[in-house]
């Protein structure tokens, strides 16, 4: 079943995460900025290379984000009724590389999730409130290995490479993803690169579907469509608050990827990749996912309030839901 993927703890597990909460004027004002910028009719920003010429092709799109969130607000999430009618809800346990165990909440949507987590359902640092962090993907295989060989003129010259695995209860591994992380220092967030596994998809436990192309690795084909039966349909936009060291390991990856990145006094925005993701640069203390937009299948009439401990997910009217999240 699909869940957030765990790097190797004994090289990687430094490298994951963490996540916030707090209403953000930042972010505000960055995405009144493009916003005005689109509404004027000004030319959407194309993807570059390092070198400057047009990327043909998009390599890395939005897989899924996670955040650990206190306990009454992970329990409140975990036992909601509304939530299993609103999104393909799911709370499952996964093991990892060496025996990583995690147990996490999930939205499930058609190419995209998230995954929630309560203090202390990670081990170590990665359980700690505020902890958080967001994969991108490729959607054919190989393409990972274009973003690795573009990080060098990013700037980025010792990337970090793994492979991630997952126990179906057996005790054997399968190899379930390639991963690359732009570096092992971080402050409180950061974002890997991945590429999911030709023997994962083979495994009937995955309960994937086929491929809709040669060579097809992607996140359709990873998720379940029981999204059709529910509102939620997919992750549009996520607004996290990060360090400004944090911010600069990431940029790298998502642009190596074709996502174009504008920065901002105080933040950037990363466009294309089929999701936004929005940054605001904090100190230490305030960082964490501060909030997640969502598409809907179907236009709902009437606007829906949800409180889900110091959370706030609101549905409709329209196609569209917001979730936010209290200030730590």
């Amino acid at each position: 079943m699909p869940e957030t993927a765990r790097p190797a703890r004994l090289t990687l597990a430094s490298m994951l995460i963490r996540r916030m909460s707090r209403t953000s004027t930042v972010l505000a004002a960055v995405f009144a900025f493009v916003l005005a910028g689109t509404l004027t009719g000004a030319a959407t920003p194309s993807s570059s290379s390092p070198d400057g010429h047009p990327v043909a092709r998009q390599l890395l799109f939005f897989n899924h984000a996670y955040g650990v969130f206190d306990r009454e607000t992970a329990d409140a999430i975990e036992h909601s009724g509304y939530l299993r009618d609103f999104a393909n809800f799911q709370v499952r346990t996964t093991t990892g590389a060496d025996g990583q165990v995690w147990t996490g909440r999930y939205l499930l949507g058609r190419q995209t999730y998230v995954e929630l987590f309560g203090v202390g359902d990670l081990p170590g640092k990665d359980g700690e409130l505020g902890s958080a962090g967001a994969a991108v993907s490729v959607e054919r295989s190989g393409d990972l290995a274009t973003v690795i060989d573009r990080l060098p003129e990013l700037g980025i010259t010792d990337p970090l490479l793994f492979q991630q695995t997952r126990d179906f209860g057996d005790g054997i591994p399968v190899p379930w993803f390639d991963g690359v992380f732009t570096t092992g220092e971080y402050d409180t967030f950061g974002t890997w690169g991945m590429e999911y596994r030709p023997e994962y998809f083979a495994d009937p436990r995955g309960n994937t579907e086929p491929p809709a192309y040669p060579g097809d690795v992607g996140r359709e084909r990873y998720l379940p469509d029981d999204y059709r039966d529910r509102l939620m349909r997919d992750v549009t936009e996520i607004r996290l608050a990060v360090t400004a060291r944090d911010l600069g390991n990431t940029v790298p990856l998502l642009k190596a990827g074709g996502f174009t990145v504008k920065s901002f006094p105080g933040g950037a925005i990363a466009l294309r990749g089929g999701t936004t993701l929005a940054f605001e640069v904090v100190p230490i203390g305030e960082t964490g996912l501060r909030g997640i937009d969502m598409s809907l299948n179907r236009p709902v009439s009437h606007r829906h309030v949800e409180r889900l401990g110091t959370s706030t997910l609101v549905v409709g009217p329209g196609s569209h839901a917001v979730w936010t999240f209290a200030a730590r």
